[in-house]
């Protein structure tokens, strides 16, 4: 199931290609980043709106040339103590300028909706009878104070406190 970045559920127009599957002409398909490293000539010619699927252990900054091209990359969480996509986010959205939709895949958890969020994702694929069961789109209105500013530009304590500062 995939749900927009305000908890609802969404329609998932892309088609997430195997590497040895052949691309079609007209659909959004993503690609490995391996598949993108072997064959980005061919695909960067093909009719289609591009995606990417990048591995948490792949660094964005490497894309940097490249990632306008992408009208989604999505980014892995293997397990819920690996964080690693969150730096991705944050390096794809601040750094890099990465304007395309940002998708978290894998182990997405509800508790963690908000944070991935404010890290600058904009959709979650996630397990849709837990997504249905628990009331996901509650987990965004969980909290209003922050201490850390970030992609979101929700206002933070410090400038709260301190609007000059």
């Amino acid at each position: 199931m995939l749900l927009d970045k305000t908890g609802n559920a969404a329609a998932d127009e892309w088609r997430h290609l195997a590497d040895d599957e052949p691309t079609p002409e007209s659909e959004a398909v993503s690609v490995s980043l391996k598949r993108w490293e072997k064959e980005h000539n061919a695909l960067k010619g093909a009719g289609s709106r591009l995606g990417l699927r990048l591995p948490n252990t792949a660094n964005p900054v490497a894309l940097n040339g490249e990632v306008h091209r992408f009208a989604l990359i999505a980014l892995e969480f293997p397990r819920f103590n690996d964080g690693r996509a969150y730096s991705q986010a944050r390096l794809l959205r601040s750094r890099l300028r990465y304007q395309g939709e940002l998708r978290a895949t894998g182990n997405v958890l509800r508790d963690q909706l908000l944070f991935m969020r404010r890290a600058g994702f904009d959709s979650f694929a996630v397990d849709g009878a837990r997504a249905l069961a628990e009331d996901w789109a509650k987990a965004f209105g969980e909290f209003d104070v922050f201490y850390q500013p970030s992609s979101d530009n929700r206002p933070w304590v410090m400038r709260q406190r301190f609007p000059t500062a």
